[in-house]
């Protein structure tokens, strides 16, 4: 028996790398091969995980859903193509006895169920915190459709509910998911989420006025990541101009960001770099690559344009600042759906001006801080969901098949 992990996106990649050690781990002589649907799957290749099909990078870096004109630049990239040559090597390459994990959203779903093998499901893309409160009210407006059993109902759609009762077992982001599903007779578990996992918690978190030090998060997509960087060091400029404190700002660039072009955009926005970091008067601020996770312990606040870190600085119990914009990742609706799903940690903040005053409001209020920590925590889950996952998914899949 040999299973096949179909992904699609950087941070689903990222969650499934972290099931699959687990898997190495409880079961080292299982066979394991990947299929990054979006991106070229970078993540497996550094875990020694054979890639079975083409892989390309695709304008939208896999947020079509969010705008048509996406799509459109993608169908002119050869997505249709591309999908349909890595269906064939989905087909081409699994055994009879093989089985699937599919790790994302809708897609990967229906490539798992279109293998007509046994499958799992890891969803990433849907919470229903995107439409409900804690307390199960729904948030997004009625409408016609929700005659036609819409998100008022479940924030997953009928069509993806009837993939998941096909699967052998399925894991939400959360556990308020877990229980909306469970309605639907889906075989869902909720056994955490894995972007949480490598991380130790603090035991308590406040923000303090002295010494505050700001995590600034631009994202990893290019080229909107850099416009979102403009936008961030506006945020900068905003913030300092009313601190009478000195701030330290960190910045954990992704390794896809070249660094000379964020640098010559901190040169435009007056920081002069010393030899070892970059300083505008009292403030001082660090630009590396790969020392997202030093950073994220090290600051009290986070500024971001970014997915998967912000939740992951989220799940750290700290505040988080978004700045929504341009897209094709970052926009307004994404970053709305982002601030229901994380609650009172996420302040939307429209335009780079208002930052001063949102984060004031934040450091101001300590008892605020007291909810963000603890709804945190709540929302993104204790680390070693990936081991507990591999674990469910050995009996429920592997064992079972």
């Amino acid at each position: 028996m040999r299973l096949l992990c179909i992904s699609n996106g950087h941070g689903e990649d990222l969650i499934a790398i972290r099931i699959l050690q687990a898997l190495q781990g409880l079961a080292p002589h299982l066979k394991m091969a990947a299929l990054p649907i979006v991106g070229e799957g970078r993540q497996y290749q550094k875990l020694g995980i054979e890639i079975i099909g083409p892989t390309k990078k695709m304008p939208s870096g896999g947020f079509i859903y969010m705008d048509s004109q996406q799509l459109a630049r993608d169908l002119q990239g050869g997505l249709l193509q591309l999908t349909i040559a890595q269906l064939r090597a989905m087909g081409k390459w699994l055994n009879p006895d093989d089985v699937v994990l599919a790790v994302g959203d809708i897609v990967p779903l229906l490539f798992g169920w279109l293998s007509r093998h046994s499958y799992g499901f890891v969803g990433t893309a849907k919470s229903e915190y995107h439409v409900r409160d804690e307390q199960g009210t729904c948030l997004v407006k009625s409408t016609l459709l929700d005659v036609l059993d819409f998100q008022r109902t479940c924030v997953y759609m009928p069509w993806e509910r009837w993939l998941m009762k096909r699967s052998a077992c399925v894991f939400p982001r959360d556990g308020i998911t877990t229980q909306r599903l469970h309605r639907w007779a889906v075989e869902a578990y909720d056994a955490g989420n894995p972007m949480m996992d490598g991380f130790a918690i603090p035991t308590s978190q406040q923000v303090h006025q002295q010494g505050l030090t700001v995590l600034l998060l631009p994202g990893s997509r290019v080229p909107e990541a850099y416009e979102n960087w403009q936008r961030l060091l506006q945020g900068v400029d905003d913030l300092t101009r009313h601190r009478h404190e000195p701030t330290t700002f960190l910045t954990a660039a992704a390794p896809s960001l070249d660094m000379e072009m964020l640098t010559e955009t901190l040169t435009h926005y007056g920081w002069q770099f010393t030899g070892q970091d970059h300083q505008r008067g009292q403030h001082r601020l660090q630009l590396d690559q790969g020392l997202f996770v030093d950073y994220a312990y090290q600051a009290n606040v986070a500024i971001a344009t970014a997915g998967t870190a912000t939740e992951q600085f989220v799940g750290l119990g700290k505040p988080v600042l978004t700045l929504p914009g341009n897209g094709p990742q970052f926009t307004l609706s994404f970053a709305q759906a982002q601030a229901r799903h994380l609650g009172p940690s996420v302040t939307l903040v429209e335009h780079p001006s208002q930052i001063n005053q949102m984060l004031t409001a934040i450091l101001n209020d300590p008892e605020r801080q007291a909810i963000i920590y603890k709804n945190g925590l709540h929302r993104m889950g204790p680390p070693g969901a990936g081991k507990r996952i591999a674990e469910i998914l050995l009996k429920k899949l592997l064992l079972a098949a």
